[in-house]
């Protein structure tokens, strides 16, 4: 009999309102697409789920259609967004709660703006990534998903991140984006708020840098430019 082939679950933040900048705020393209490629190709089943389910939304600057520019070399994007079958995977996602955690051999949250505000206070969406972990089963996020590590908490009432190596989106891409767009962008840095953190080691490279870091089960992707990295943590972790 075949070997079952790993089940990957990504979590994708559900569309919102930044309650900084007014914007319609959701997932990075860069974070889903590029670590979806990597699962893939390894071979791997895919299920793209939310908090509350249904269709999500990027963020405009991740679309390498956008009339920005700011994302128009992503031609891994452009190629998913052409393919149907895999958008018509966007458009009505499962909600976390439908699913039996027990079906999936790992976990990837995808970062955007959505998560600063969708989950970095969801206890639900939390307690399903704290529940991969203390399964022995890899548990990753990257970028501003990194923001559920925050207040993420073990069975126990540990904070997830005590005494591990993570990374997250770092506060000198934070000064990168708001001079950028010339405003200010996000309710707090996740770096900032991490260094507040007793018995933590949060690291960062340079801006904009592929950067992703494993310690144990817990991986974890500096950007969006670290979501294909962070996603081959997550292969090497299933094969070891």
């Amino acid at each position: 009999m075949a070997t079952p082939k790993p089940h990957i679950l990504m979590i994708v933040s559900n569309p919102a309102t930044s309650p900084v900048t007014g914007w319609p705020i959701g997932f990075w393209w860069a974070e889903l697409t590029h670590a979806y490629k990597v699962f893939e190709e390894a071979g791997y089943a895919i299920t793209i789920a939310s908090p509350k389910g249904g269709p999500l939304q990027a963020d405009g600057y991740s679309d390498p259609e956008d009339p920005s520019g700011y994302s128009a070399e992503d031609t891994i994007s452009l190629t998913f967004k052409q393919t149907p079958d895999k958008m018509a995977l966007l458009q009505e996602t499962p909600a976390l709660s439908s699913l039996k955690t027990s079906d999936f051999d790992a976990v990837f949250v995808v970062g955007g703006q959505g998560p600063m505000v969708t989950m970095v206070n969801d206890v639900d969406t939390q307690n399903v990534f704290a529940g991969f972990y203390e399964s022995g089963k890899p548990s990753a996020a990257v970028c501003h998903g990194t923001a559920i590590l925050l207040k993420t908490k073990l069975s126990n009432g540990d904070l997830l991140v005590t005494d591990k190596r993570w990374t997250g989106f770092a506060n000198s891409e934070e000064e990168y984006a708001e001079s950028a767009v010339g405003q200010k962008i996000q309710p707090f840095w996740i770096e900032t708020e991490a260094k507040q953190i007793a018995n933590t080691e949060f690291v960062v490279a340079g801006p904009m840098e592929e950067f992703a870091v494993r310690d144990g089960n817990l991986i974890t992707g500096q950007q969006q430019m670290s979501a294909a990295a962070a996603a081959a943590r997550v292969v090497e972790a299933l094969s070891s």
